[in-house]
């Protein structure tokens, strides 16, 4: 049983109105520690989330440690090569296996409080004097849910998600040219955003700001191109936007950084796809590479955001390979997003601040909206209802 939301239902079902008559959430969905708390537990932990690269574990014994909603999980490579997933927490006194956000590479996972030993497998392999009745059957670390698509992880921790091939939906068929499992990270750059995660997802679903802060973005992608899916298939919201004339991809001069991916056709060549992965993996498509940023909330009013380029191996192990063109380009991007979206949590904090209307051009906005609505009011993932006559 899911506990009810704190905030009255009558201040989110607004949200869920049909596009063109919706309102926006209230502040306090946005700065309101009991939201945070509730969304930790109910999105983060009940859902499926994005915890990073199969790659980050290459080697056996590989092992790393990643907050998710309101505790952490152990990944770690076992030693026939497969992915486990297991709370981060020890069978005994309840210590982490390992500090939040570090990596091991060893043959055991080993508390570092009493030395309470495991195989990779999670099962028990030492518990030192802890007796002759410890039943080491039922010692061993806690699973869960695991699930791997296009390279990314993603858990469950409380095991109560739909199915992880639902939760995707038609994601797999829809990006399948691009073979993102291929992929690896050339560059990745952190960020410690003062603001919501939700204010940085709805950023992202919109180009209606772009002309206004983002210039050298705006040179090379045409900023009223958005196109966005329908698909009721997969927790997933999202479109794609033109490159502009002059553009083989997101670049600082709109030059090619990587390689075509082979397997795209005509239009997927001249387009960027941009696809929010409920609720914290943003995926950026680009004809040569891909661009992810996956989103930590960190408290009411901030969130850290881990940003990679993931390139062809073939492409990044060449001499001279120089990614920088894109880099540069998303980082200036990232940047003036970041100003934009901590000024926007500033404004929630005002007395004045009344929940606003959404423009003819943020409909991804609205699905957004309208998926987490439906999170807060026990009705699950859905997309809110677009009116023919308010789309473009």
């Amino acid at each position: 049983m899911i506990p009810t939301f704190p905030l009255a239902r009558s201040a989110i079902e607004s949200v869920t109105h049909p596009f063109g008559q919706s309102r926006l959430f209230p502040a306090a969905v946005y700065t309101d520690a009991e939201v945070h708390a509730w969304e930790r537990r109910h999105l983060f932990d009940g859902g499926w989330v994005c915890v990073g690269r199969a790659e980050e574990l290459s080697a056996v014994g590989s092992q790393r440690a990643v907050a998710v909603g309101s505790s952490s999980v152990l990944l770690v490579r076992d030693r026939d090569g497969s992915l486990g997933a297991f709370a981060n927490v020890c069978s005994h006194r309840g210590h982490e296996l390992l500090a939040c956000g570090t990596t091991a590479e060893r043959a055991v996972v080993q508390c570092p409080y009493h030395a309470w030993s495991y195989e990779l497998d999670g099962s028990l392999r030492v518990a030192p004097r802890a007796g002759g009745d410890v039943a080491a059957d039922q010692l061993g670390l806690v699973a869960v849910g695991l699930g791997e698509w296009g390279g990314w992880l993603f858990v469950n921790i409380d095991g109560q998600a739909p199915a992880f091939a639902d939760h995707l939906g038609v994601l797999p068929e829809l990006l399948a040219n691009w073979q993102c499992e291929q992929l690896v990270v050339a560059a990745s750059h952190r960020y410690e955003l003062q603001a919501n995660w939700k204010l940085a997802c709805e950023n992202y679903h919109e180009c209606y700001h772009c002309p206004l802060i983002h210039p050298e973005l705006c040179r090379v992608t045409i900023a009223n191109s958005g196109d966005n899916y329908r698909t009721e298939s997969g927790a997933f919201v999202g479109g794609t936007m033109s490159l502009a004339d002059h553009a083989a991809t997101m670049s600082i001069d709109g030059s090619l950084v990587g390689e075509l991916r082979p397997l795209l056709d005509d239009a997927q060549r001249r387009q960027v796809v941009y696809l929010n992965v409920f609720p914290n993996l943003l995926l950026s498509l680009h004809p040569d590479y891909v661009m992810t940023h996956r989103i930590e909330p960190t408290g009411p009013t901030t969130s850290t955001i881990e940003c990679q380029w993931l390139f062809d191996p073939r492409v990044v192990s060449q001499p001279g390979f120089d990614p920088s063109g894109a880099i540069d380009l998303w980082d200036l991007t990232n940047r003036q997003d970041w100003a934009a979206v901590e000024s926007v949590q500033r404004g929630l904090s005002s007395p004045v601040y009344r929940p606003g209307v959404l423009g003819h051009d943020e409909d991804a906005v609205y699905q957004f909206l309208a998926m987490v609505a439906g999170a807060y009011l026990g009705s699950g993932l859905r997309r809110g209802r677009i009116e023919p006559t308010y789309v473009r």
